[in-house]
């Protein structure tokens, strides 16, 4: 059987209807592809590239917290073409409680190694943020041997806070372990990202700036994510980072986001998606900024909440500068980290030559 690249009926008129059944919508970008071959070599096609993406020439995002380490390959594809540039990935838990040591410590070498040479295969700069999750926290034995090997990691390339840090269930372990590693952040002079209870949200965000105030850190080197309406105004009152995860049916969307951007304008606020092995979109801080300048907001706030602040915040770890997705390193996927590549089999690698700088794009 040849190349069909119309489905027929048996009488070899085009069919609609089984046209239509071969044409699907892409998972990470909304793009419609059709499906076109053999039966024995069967191949997508791109019929028509989704509306949002790919993203206008100059636009570029940051998503500042974002579990890719749970993500795939084609996520990274998709954020690089919608214009995404760089990503901070904090570290958290797993799904389930790690229980030794050593799980801890390959999973923050990882974000810190492996991940940051992944992103930057798929055009992607890469940086992460270390700590002790409240909910491991609890575990007191793991915790005192995580506080033992933190400022290991924290020291490292690439990291640009200390975090996710906060509290989950309100515990005195969670209470603790949240203060020791707010001394460590102010030791290392790093900005430290906050995670809010899911439960009882309003009043732990209140606890957790009352602590940071306690330890003298300084709001605006702290960013308070997760926010909510219930609580953006306590946290940007006292001077803080408001940041919002853009995760479907839980902690925000992206119609209440833009809302949100029209009340209290773009200082201090931050969009991210918290992406991550639940129901999320890595595509959340694009599509959140597309949804608002359809909604007339302003291209500078929208720069400002989805970019900008997002840099000013992390950029004081003196770990992330403009210049590296700006002046990045050529993409050459026949690298290898620790042996390691993210080619398999065949697969041929994308190699890109040396990029113009400012000074070759100037006509005199």
């Amino acid at each position: 059987m040849g190349d069909n690249p119309s489905p027929t009926n048996g009488a070899g008129v085009p069919d609609p209807i089984a046209a239509e059944r071969a044409r699907l919508k892409c998972p990470c970008c909304a793009s419609v592809l059709s499906l076109r071959g053999s039966d024995a070599a069967p191949r997508l096609d791109l019929v028509e590239r989704a509306g949002l993406l790919p993203a206008a020439a100059g636009t570029m995002f940051i998503d500042p917290h974002a579990h890719m380490i749970s993500r795939t390959t084609s996520d990274y594809e998709a954020m690089a073409l919608a214009g995404v540039v760089a990503v901070i990935e904090p570290a958290f838990w797993l799904g389930q409680p790690r229980t030794h040591l050593g799980s801890y410590v390959d999973y923050l070498a990882t974000i810190i190694g492996f991940e940051r040479f992944r992103a930057g295969q798929f055009g992607i700069r890469h940086y992460c943020c270390v700590g002790l999750n409240p909910k491991e926290a609890n575990n007191e034995a793991l915790a005192e041997a995580v506080m033992e090997v933190l400022p290991h990691f924290a020291v490292k390339a690439g990291v640009v806070a200390m975090g996710e840090l906060g509290y989950d269930e309100q515990t005195a372990l969670e209470d603790k372990y949240l203060r020791l590693q707010i001394n460590l952040a102010k030791e290392l002079e790093l900005p430290i990202m906050i995670h809010t209870p899911h439960r009882d949200k309003r009043r732990g965000t209140l606890r957790t700036m009352d602590v940071l105030a306690e330890h003298g850190f300084d709001p605006g080197r702290c960013v308070i994510d997760h926010n909510t309406e219930e609580t953006v105004r306590d946290v940007l009152d006292r001077g803080y980072f408001a940041a919002f995860s853009i995760y479907p049916h839980t902690k925000m969307g992206n119609e209440r986001m833009t809302e949100l951007v029209r009340q209290y304008g773009a200082e201090r606020i931050i969009v991210d998606s918290a992406c991550d092995w639940g129901v999320s979109d890595a595509l959340a801080v694009p599509k959140t900024a597309a949804l608002m300048a359809e909604r007339g907001i302003a291209p500078e706030t929208i720069r400002k909440v989805t970019y900008q602040n997002a840099l000013a915040i992390y950029g004081l770890s003196g770990s992330m500068r403009e210049a590296d997705w700006l002046e990045p390193t050529p993409i050459d996927q026949r690298s290898l980290f620790e042996g390691n590549s993210v080619l398999r089999g065949g697969q041929q690698p994308r190699i890109e030559g040396l990029r113009q700088s400012m000074d070759d794009l100037r006509i005199a």
